[in-house]
């Protein structure tokens, strides 16, 4: 295969273009490992965001990592939650609140508060043992004003220095053998404005990621 046609991940080789269903907290719904198999599907996004919350990341890890607790053995890709946080917070700020340090959110019906900060996302989406990780973002509507964009695209790239940071602390920690490594990917923020997607585009590269 042509090197731009696919990705190498631990878990397997990702052919692309690819489509990958949503199995926001572990599972598809409605159909197991056997029955995405037999449809070819070849890797799986879950959701940082939501799986912190249910079933929770001690569950997680003690169960052995999302492959383990999904009995999914091909790659996975976990979502940072940057969106989710938009989902809920940018809507109705009840639920919690952004700044630069990250995001605190308390979701209806929990009496918990919950934290995540991009050294957090990292941490989390490493110990769950994804094939790629994606940096945690600042999201937007594409149709929010420019200055709205621009704070937005200011925090994406700074949250993407500190991912890129942890991620590079904890791959030392681990020493992972080159194949057994995850990959790192950014998040492009702008909106629909194309100097200021130009401009996150050009800086994530300058970060150095794998995708």
């Amino acid at each position: 295969m042509n090197e731009r046609t696919y990705l190498q991940l631990p878990h397997g080789t990702l052919r692309l273009p690819a489509f990958l269903p949503d199995a926001t907290l572990g599972v598809v719904r409605n159909v197991d490992s056997a029955d995405l198999e037999q449809c070819g599907i070849e890797a799986v996004v879950m959701n940082t965001f939501h799986l912190m919350q249910r079933p929770g990341s001690s569950t997680i890890t003690s169960l052995g990592g999302l492959h383990a607790m999904a009995g999914w053995p091909h790659p996975i890709i976990t979502d940072s939650g940057g969106f989710q946080a938009y989902s809920l917070i940018r809507q109705n700020d009840k639920f919690g609140y952004m700044n630069d340090k990250g995001i605190t959110f308390q979701p209806e019906g929990s009496d918990r508060k919950f934290h995540l900060t991009p050294e957090k996302s990292i941490q989390l989406q490493v110990a769950y043992g994804a094939d790629i990780v994606v940096c945690l973002d600042d999201c937007t509507h594409v149709d929010e004003p420019f200055e709205a964009q621009q704070e937005s695209v200011r925090r994406t790239i700074a949250w993407a220095r500190r991912c890129k940071d942890e991620f590079a602390r904890l791959m030392q920690q681990k020493r992972l053998a080159p194949e057994k490594r995850p990959l790192l990917f950014g998040v492009i923020q702008g909106g629909g404005f194309h100097e200021l997607r130009k401009q996150c585009a050009d800086a994530l590269l300058e970060i150095g990621f794998d995708g």
